[in-house]
């Protein structure tokens, strides 16, 4: 018996203690865990009030929220490169750069913005040519309109946490996340129903909810940004500058992270307007399906978060092996929490379905409940490929590998999009057949990822960091500058 003790304490040393193990994995994905369960909650709760209202309003918060969030997701993919930046430098001991880094991300986000709001034209295009119901437009053209216009608390909290993610302080992004989850959830209910006074808005009550809890959060982000520990630690207030070499390697190397993110938004976008052409039912179900989804998903992204900070740090400081031990190590954890989804999304989906039940007696909820019911219990075949797809995607960005990454991902979800349209328009298929099909593909991607980080081309694409011109002239190092 004590051998057995003394060697399940060895394996639960060599597994969790150290750089790169599972405590120091944990450390840094539990908050963002925490953090990424927060949005889940606000997407969860606008479409579960909506869905008290009528089937329509639920639906046009999926169409609208990712109409309006594709035309964002360049930007912000992009903008979020500089977690492994900031984390490349931290690693390599020039944290003085961290802060320049995030400087030219708040400079790209600045300048996307306006770009953003030149897209609402065709976004509004969009949900015309994709045959949108009459009854689901009236709602989803108001709410994708007021989203565009909050976009800038997207992009900007997308730069300033992606500083705080870099340097592993991921608790900053938990707190601005609860601040932004209870002010989403408050507003959206008052705004919703009419509460306390409040005049009962509906769809657009949801959207007001959303942009101002967005503003909350950033407020929060801020404030830790300008903390006076924070300004002495990373200088600050002397790193608002244009930097050529920062710039160029933002733009090179995150530029395909914020392609994938644009195109996946995209495939996965028009995955979803071909099950929305098929009517109301069809719709709702698949709505319904896709916010359980987001539960098992949402909370994987601080897992991809933190493997990427990880491996970017370990990545700048040249320690390989380290940063491999934490890819293996974030890999456990996911497939631990997927294992457990696994449980409800097997034995409980009935339940989980009938939270979306409108207030007034509907006849049309039987045959949507019927087919969510069907797609929900499908999401438990792929969880586990979820877990693997995340944490070997989050490993080769911070290594740098972010283009062969991008061609996988985006591939994958147009593909998903190409056999929606294609079995729902040329062969006639069913709903059914159509999603048993697409989970089927989806299972395949992850191993796809897993070969890509095994091949070891990722090791050929170390960032060098090199000193900003600035540097190299003066001289200036970060140990000098703290």
């Amino acid at each position: 018996m004590s051998k057995l003790v003394k060697d399940t304490e060895k394996i639960l040393a060599d597994n969790l203690h150290g750089p790169g193990g599972g405590l120091e994995v944990l450390s840094l994905a539990a908050p963002l865990f925490i953090s990424q369960a927060c949005e889940t909650v606000m997407l969860f709760t606008d479409r579960l009030f909506l869905a008290k209202l009528g089937p329509e309003q639920m639906a046009a918060t999926m169409g609208g929220g990712l109409t309006s969030f594709m035309f964002v997701t360049f930007f912000a993919g992009l903008i979020g490169y500089s977690t492994a930046m900031v984390a490349q430098n931290l690693g390599a001991n020039r944290s003085s750069r961290c802060a320049v880094v995030t400087t030219q991300s708040l400079i790209v986000a600045l300048l996307a913005y306006p770009v953003v709001l030149s897209c609402m034209p065709l976004g509004s295009l969009i949900f015309t040519k994709a045959g949108i119901s009459p009854e689901q437009m009236k709602y989803q053209v108001p709410y994708f309109q007021i989203l565009m216009f909050g976009q800038i608390t997207v992009l900007l909290r997308c730069s300033l946490g992606s500083f705080f993610n870099g340097i592993g302080k991921t608790r900053i992004i938990m707190i601005s996340n609860i601040a932004c989850m209870v002010c989403n959830v408050g507003l959206n209910y008052l705004l919703v129903f009419g509460k306390l006074g409040f005049p009962q808005l509906g769809i657009r009550g949801a959207a007001y909810g959303t942009v101002v809890s967005g503003g909350v959060g950033l407020l929060v982000l801020c404030f830790a940004y300008f903390s006076k520990t924070n300004m002495r630690q990373y200088a600050i207030m002397s790193c608002f500058r244009f930097s050529k070499d920062l710039m160029k390697e933002m733009l090179v190397l995150g530029y395909p992270a914020g392609l994938e993110q644009c195109l996946n938004l995209v495939g996965f976008t028009l995955m979803v307007t071909a099950f929305h052409s098929q009517g109301t039912v069809v719709a709702s179900a698949v709505t319904i399906t896709f916010n359980w989804d987001l539960v098992s998903f949402i909370p994987l992204i601080g897992v991809n978060i933190a493997v990427t900070s990880l491996v970017g740090r370990y990545v700048g400081a040249r320690d390989l092996q380290t940063a491999q031990r934490s890819v293996f190590s974030a890999l456990k954890l996911a497939l631990i929490y997927s294992v457990f989804l696994l449980i409800p999304f097997g034995f409980f989906t009935e339940h989980m379905v009938n939270l979306f039940r409108p207030l007034e007696v509907s006849s049309g909820f039987e045959q949507i409940q019927e087919l969510a019911v069907f797609m929900v219990r499908f999401i438990a075949f792929y969880v586990i490929a979820d877990a693997v797809l995340i944490v070997f995607s989050g490993a080769l960005r911070g290594a740098g590998d972010t283009f062969w990454t991008m061609v996988i991902s985006v591939s994958m979800h147009f593909m998903f999009a190409f056999t929606a349209f294609l079995m729902f328009n040329v062969f006639g298929a069913s709903p059914k057949v159509v999603w048993i099909m697409i989970i089927t593909l989806f299972i395949t991607f992850g191993p796809l990822l897993f070969l890509r980080y095994r091949s070891g081309h990722w090791k050929k694409k170390l960032v060098f960091l090199v000193p900003e011109e600035s540097e190299r002239e003066t001289g200036v190092t970060a140990e000098r500058v703290q």
